[in-house]
């Protein structure tokens, strides 16, 4: 796994990141879901797994769910698991944070 620096700091990265609007993030040709949720940060791939829209313009629901914005199917943002059963789940990504800097690991 290579990690991949994406900001300075977790102080950084939560002013980059609104809490529960995803943001696209685009790192060795991958389309990623990049989420401030709560106190945590999260990484899915963007597209969903029903119809392949891009899961950056949708938005995190008050349980922690990534919303496809075409037919709203729901992805645990933790797990990448569909949380309604219709559809595969997501690729999720790991993130870490220390004194130099936020990573996500491809």
């Amino acid at each position: 796994m290579e990690w991949i620096k994406i900001f300075s700091s977790v102080t950084e990265a939560k002013e980059k990141l609104p809490a529960g609007k995803p943001r696209l993030l685009l790192v060795h040709d991958r389309r990623i879901a990049l989420v401030h949720y709560g106190d945590d940060f999260y990484a899915v791939q963007d597209a969903c797994t029903h119809n392949h829209e891009s899961l950056s313009k949708g938005h995190v629901n008050h349980v922690g769910e990534i919303i496809c914005p075409w037919h709203n199917y729901r992805f645990e943002l933790k797990t990448g698991r569909a949380t309604d059963s219709s559809c595969r789940d997501l690729e999720t990504y790991p993130i870490k944070t220390d004194e130099s800097g936020f990573f996500i690991g491809i």
